[in-house]
């Protein structure tokens, strides 16, 4: 899926033959906010990952082909790309939250999502309150459930502005220890750099599930398209095929985590 990039807000809303109003012809507009893989990231020029392939499944469904977007997160979770016209549909490993709700209309949920906390080998640090009482330095992505997960337990933390800087503000000493999604930690390991250095040292359960999402109030045909793809997904074993290729072996009891 090639990357686009947009800052003004489109002029030609189009509708497709089941009624889905699109932004562009042709064309299922998605933002999403990079790198966060195994979700979605760059690789040879493409954007691929998990939210990417349940995306296209949407869009084969109506017709046309995913464009993707590289936004601002916090841009994203409020509505602003969506009331601006910019895109069609949120993908962006967002969690779905009461908060966000007011701003966004969210799909049936996709994805169950703990938060994990990866440090330095030789940091004896299990949970939040750990850090907080060794007063450890903590990093944390901006405007993520995990952020505010650590601030509402106490613990200050170094924002930083996407899941791979955060990273590199451990792998350079500027934290000891982060937060971050489970599965995004999980995509971390496979790369013996990080394994080499670097420790899961507790994970923070959380009940968080993910959600795709469009304008508020400004879609529902579309919100009904990406339900049912997910469904579809789920019945048919996409779901579970492509859970394997981007996340890892499915859990036992069949759900996403």
């Amino acid at each position: 899926m090639a990357l686009t990039t947009s800052c003004s807000k489109s002029a030609d809303v189009t509708t497709t033959a089941g009624g889905v109003k699109l932004v562009h012809k042709g064309k299922l507009t998605t933002c999403t906010h990079l790198p966060y893989a195994p979700f979605q990231s760059e690789k040879n020029g493409k954007v691929v990952g998990f939210d990417v392939s349940l995306m296209d499944l949407v869009a084969k469904q109506l017709g046309v082909k995913q464009d993707i977007i590289d936004k601002s997160f916090e841009t994203i979770k409020t509505g602003a790309d969506l009331n601006a016209g910019l895109c069609d549909v949120a993908a962006a490993g967002m969690t779905i939250t009461p908060e966000r709700k007011q701003n966004l209309d969210f799909s049936d949920p996709y994805f169950d999502a703990d938060q994990a906390l990866l440090a330095r080998k030789g940091v004896d640090a299990k949970s939040l309150d750990d850090i907080k009482g060794s007063k450890l330095k903590l990093g944390s992505q901006a405007a993520t459930t995990g952020e505010d997960l650590a601030h509402k337990k106490g613990v200050d933390s170094q924002s930083f502005e996407s899941s791979d800087a955060e990273l590199n503000g451990l792998r350079t000493g500027q934290v000891d220890v982060l937060v971050q999604d489970y599965p995004v930690v999980q995509n971390w390991l496979k790369d013996s750099a990080v394994k080499d250095k670097f420790v899961l040292v507790g994970t923070v359960p959380t009940g968080e599930e993910y959600g795709f999402a469009v304008k508020k109030g400004g879609n529902p045909k579309l919100l009904a398209a990406v339900n049912k793809a997910i469904g579809q997904a789920k019945k048919d074993g996409t779901y579970k095929k492509l859970y394997e290729q981007w996340i890892g072996p499915m859990p036992k009891d069949g759900a996403a985590k």
